[in-house]
């Protein structure tokens, strides 16, 4: 006999080749169903079992998929061990386990037996899949590895077979009755050979006997299920934003902590330049610039930020206050630059077995030491943990973690993926890491772009901050200056992956990378206090960080010998201004005596050549060294 199941769990594996003794790395199953149908294609069984959350959650993003919430589950779940035991006496009955991409199935189940039992049981067993390159070829869908047809969906291989979809795909159940249909169709037509199923011609022609027409479904209740999967949903969408009254940006303290510019490479499109102008213009109390895995913008944010007026004088002011040269009070910066880096954060920067992007978490420095070590962290991550990405780990973090300031980040941060991808338990032990190491420097991040995950991720940010005392801000996660720049920011990002813009934005095979929406630009201040008039301490909370951070200029004069020259060449103008006037022409004098030794007569093509690049030396300030 047949048995075709499917599962519906708490996420995906982090690593798809883990052993299934990796027990952390396996998603729980929250949903199992079954069908078992005899030789001939005849209906024996079906069952369809909800699984108590016994020690963990279903995060939000598992549920927006299949609608079992962790209060749905609690309250119509079965005991793990009542449900897989129940499985086992099914399986003992059958001689074949059937799927659609049935090693996931296979993996997180056998998973769950190691864990309750220790013993997994399909390790005795046969099983036959429906997505493979035989059904592929059937199907002939264009997108596949190396010029192949792509493996079908379920809901692909369904249409292609019956010329329908069918309803509730993600629900174990439904999945369950469309892979049967599917398995039973593709034994009637021969796409499973005899020797695919072991069994003989005779086999195979009594069931093409019994079945001569198209297989049909068995016809679950499919009202039932779209109100379950609804009763599961709500509630599930976090907070919602409806602030009392207006707040007026006058009335509030702001500046964006978590930007990128064009040197988050192919994946931004703000100038650097532009975007500490922005904040100028628009009266933030300053900006952070916080590229993608490198530090490539600091020098040119600083030299725009050191360019803001009042900034200069406040900074050599000061200087001179800590110096002892002069006993008035510090002066506060007009405007305040943040230097920072939104890093990948991995388990392990110098594994290489396997990919990790890692979680991506935001870096401020307080002050020019913290700069040092967020140039140590970018080149550890460039130099030794780059696979794929430049990443680093948790270890290397410490050892330079000296007047750093951390942002927990947006969605891809690691709090809020592990709420929303793994479960609260995970996502608690990575908040209570990050606020032991950093404490007072440690902030949440708001973002409110408009987005299911974020409100239901801000939800349990705000409840953390309250029972750990942590405070937390408001950001917009920025990749381009204005909304109207997103068009040229979605087109960028085809350059990156290499994909038609005409491509619709999705996961998977078919779709291209896009973001969600138009909301990720510089957004003025009355924008950020419309979106945050709930929450105006999330606002203000940025002002405190900026109140943490010391200027400090990075472009210098560059550091020259002084050569001594003849006094002929010598020009007192040089000693008033600081200028070269007297070295260009010593050089003029020792190029052209050299070029008449060594060629004699100097003609006018050779005049030419030697004043341009005399002329580009000149202009470039350096003289002396060449």
């Amino acid at each position: 006999m047949f048995l075709i199941f499917d599962t519906e769990t708490t996420g995906f594996p982090k690593d798809w080749n883990a052993p299934l003794t990796d027990f952390d790395n396996w998603p729980r199953v929250v949903q199992i169903a079954w069908q078992i149908h005899g030789p001939e294609g005849e209906l024996i069984d079906v069952q369809d079992h909800i699984i108590y959350p016994e020690g963990y959650d279903i995060p939000f993003n598992a549920t927006k998929i299949h609608g079992i919430s962790t209060d749905r589950a609690k309250a119509e779940g079965k005991p793990l061990a009542e449900v897989l035991a129940t499985f086992q006496a099914a399986m003992d009955t059958c001689e074949f386990i059937i799927g659609h991409n049935v090693r996931f199935d296979l993996n997180v189940t056998g998973c769950e037996y190691l864990r309750t039992t220790g013993v997994n049981p399909f390790t005795s067993k046969k099983s036959l899949d429906s997505c493979t390159e035989i059904t592929a070829e059937l199907c002939q869908i264009p997108g596949g590895r190396g010029g192949r047809y792509k493996l079908p969906k379920l809901e692909e291989l369904h249409q292609h077979l019956f010329g329908e979809g069918f309803d509730e795909a993600h629900n174990a159940a439904f999945d369950v009755e469309a892979t049967a249909r599917v398995f039973l169709e593709l034994l009637r037509i021969g796409n499973f050979t005899p020797a695919a199923i072991g069994r003989d011609e005779a086999f195979v022609a009594r069931f093409k006997e019994k079945n001569p027409t198209t297989i049909q479904a068995i016809g679950l209740a499919v009202e039932d299920a779209k109100a379950k999967r609804a009763e599961g949903l709500t509630g599930s969408t976090g907070e919602t934003v409806s602030p009392e009254e207006d707040l007026d940006a006058d009335d509030v303290h702001f500046a964006h902590l978590h930007n990128h510019s064009q040197f988050s490479i192919l994946q931004a499109t703000s100038v650097v330049a532009d975007l500490v102008q922005a904040a100028v213009d628009d009266g933030h109390d300053g900006v952070a610039l916080t590229d993608l895995g490198n530090m490539m913008g600091a020098f040119h944010f600083n030299r725009a930020v050191m360019a803001v007026p009042g900034n200069r004088e406040a900074y050599e002011h000061n200087e001179q206050v800590k110096k002892g040269a002069l006993n008035e009070p510090l002066k506060p910066y007009p405007f305040v630059g943040v230097i920072g880096c939104e890093f990948y954060v991995c388990e392990d920067r110098l594994d290489r077995t396997k990919k990790d992007d890692g979680y991506q978490i935001v870096l401020l420095a307080k002050n020019k030491n913290g700069y040092h070590n967020l140039a140590k962290l970018s080149s550890e991550g460039q130099l030794h943990g780059y696979y794929y990405v430049p990443r680093i780990d948790k270890q290397v973090l410490l050892e330079h973690k000296e007047d750093l300031m951390v942002l927990s980040g947006g969605l891809r941060g690691e709090i809020p993926s592990l709420y929303l991808n793994v479960g609260e338990q995970q996502a608690r032990e990575a908040l209570l890491w990050w606020h032991e190491h950093f404490g007072e420097d440690f902030y949440l991040e708001l973002n409110r772009h408009g987005l299911d995950e974020e409100n239901h991720a801000n939800t349990q940010l705000l409840a953390y901050a309250e029972e750990y005392g942590i405070k937390y801000i408001a950001a917009n996660n920025t990749f381009y200056l204005t909304q109207e720049n997103a068009d040229a920011h979605d087109i960028l990002l085809c350059v990156k992956e290499g994909a038609q813009k005409s491509t619709p934005i999705g996961r998977g095979r078919g779709f291209r990378y896009g973001f969600p929406n138009q909301e990720f630009y510089f957004k003025d201040k009355q924008e950020m206090a419309n979106l945050f008039a709930d929450l105006p301490e999330a606002l203000n909370t940025t002002k405190e960080i900026l109140d943490k951070v010391e200027l400090y200029p990075l472009e210098r004069n560059v550091l020259l010998p002084a050569f001594d020259i003849p006094e002929e060449f010598q020009d007192p103008q040089d000693k008033v201004d600081g200028g070269q006037r007297g070295e260009n022409a010593y050089l003029r004098h020792l190029t052209y005596a050299g070029a008449e030794k060594r060629y004699g007569e100097l003609t006018d093509d050779i005049k030419e050549r030697l004043d341009f690049e005399l002329e580009t030396i000149a202009r470039t300030g350096y003289p002396g060294t060449s």
